[in-house]
């Protein structure tokens, strides 16, 4: 493009400093325009907001442990209704976390501090802000102690996760007396209960379908085992609500950590469930829930005795079940966690409620729990199929403890 000539450039130059010149005179007319009338009407302009910082370190320190006092060491009472566990359990959860965990404090943060958050969270439900504004700390802070101290419990998993045991044969608990060893078959043994719950999830539009149970809540099916003891021995969270629960217990065989039931032990399990090898269901058709007994109603049969008496043992799951979600109360409302966070809360959830119930003496929780709650290197069974011969099981176990009751009468 070829250049203007110089006198056109001058031109264009003088121009524009012509115009700026101009724009700029009626701005500062603008300007004491705006200035006079703010000056006769009498406007009264706000100063800003000004902020003060405390910068001295040493004095934000004594706030945060004056603030973590009331809550861990003035009284058990405290400690209990803040973080579910009494002092000496809080305190023999951190040295665990630090020791197994590899969890550490930091130069500003302890790790009482940290572990604290992380219990208070689970305890309440509480969100992301109201924990800045009660421990003192940014949103980003607590999010970061939150999963630090979640995949730290993760990892004690093979420490808190109660290994399977046996009825024993001196057990003198009438649920579970009739499911020891020696009563009818000496191969054959109960490990506990096993059944599935429901937890709330957030889901995206195109998962709803999936996630929505039969009650029409958006859930995830979550697969559970439990002791005799009301402790878990496994969990396997994060299958769609949708889901039948006899496809999750398939499932969990196959997986790579799966549910390990060795040959000659099974557990009790209700009728949603397939009546198969390692894994004892009710009779169908036969009066079998715990209400219906509570009124002094007598089984007439065989088939009746032995649910009523299946019923009363595989009842310590559902309790399991009711006690998780007493204690923890971000498991019963909808969180903003994503699928997979909410996954490993559950697990860990189940890991604390059976730490609480193996270093406190007794659990506070568990007087609540109504005791007719409903639904609310070996070789390991590795697929599901019915059998004669274990049907044949049951109904020798179902005479035999029918018989017993009639000579008793």
């Amino acid at each position: 493009m070829a250049c203007p000539p110089l006198s056109n450039r001058k031109e264009i130059l003088t121009a524009c400093v012509v115009t700026y010149k101009h724009i700029m005179v009626m701005l500062m007319e603008t300007i004491v325009e705006l200035v006079h009338l703010i000056a006769v009407l009498n406007i009264k302009i706000p100063m800003p907001i000004t902020y003060v910082f405390d910068n001295c370190a040493q004095e934000r320190l004594l706030a945060r442990h004056l603030n973590l006092r009331p809550i861990i060491q003035d009284s058990d009472v405290a400690c209990l209704d803040n973080l579910r566990m009494d002092r000496a359990c809080f305190y023999k959860l951190c040295e665990m976390l630090r020791d197994v965990g590899g969890l550490h404090g930091s130069k500003n943060s302890s790790l009482e501090e940290v572990v604290t958050i992380f219990l208070y969270v689970l305890s309440h439900d509480t969100k992301n802000r109201r924990v800045q504004l009660h421990f003192k700390r940014s949103g980003e802070t607590v999010s970061r102690y939150f999963n630090s101290v979640l995949r730290a419990i993760i990892r004690c998993n093979h420490l808190l996760l109660k290994k399977p045991q046996p009825v024993t044969e001196d057990c003198q608990d009438e649920r579970w007396m009739w499911f020891q060893v020696n009563k009818i078959l000496i191969t054959h043994n109960c490990l506990g209960a096993l059944d599935g719950t429901h937890i709330k999830v957030r889901v995206g539009d195109k998962d709803k379908a999936r996630f929505r149970n039969r009650k029409g809540e958006l859930t995830t099916n979550v697969l559970a085992a439990c002791s005799c003891d009301m402790q878990f021995t496994y969990i396997l969270p994060g299958w769609e609500g949708s889901t039948h629960d006899n496809r999750v217990l398939r499932d969990s065989l196959s997986r790579k950590n799966c549910l390990k039931v060795p040959q000659g032990y099974y557990y009790l399990c209700d009728a949603g469930y397939m009546n198969c090898d390692e894994f004892l269901t009710p009779y169908r058709a036969q009066r079998y829930h715990l209400n219906v007994w509570k009124d002094g109603a007598q089984p007439t049969s065989a088939e009746e005795y032995f649910n009523m008496r299946h019923s009363q043992a595989r009842n310590v799951i559902e309790r399991c079940f009711g006690l998780l979600k007493m204690r923890w109360g971000i498991l019963r409302n909808i969180t903003w966690y994503s699928r997979k966070t909410v996954g490993r809360i559950i697990l860990a959830c189940a890991l604390m409620h059976n730490f609480i119930r193996t270093y406190m003496n007794s659990d506070p929780l568990e007087h609540l729990l109504r005791d007719n709650m409903e639904d609310l290197d070996e070789n390991f069974i590795g697929h599901m199929e019915s059998s004669n011969a274990w049907s044949t099981f049951r109904n020798n176990l179902a005479h035999e403890m029918y018989n017993a009751h009639l000579r008793q009468l």
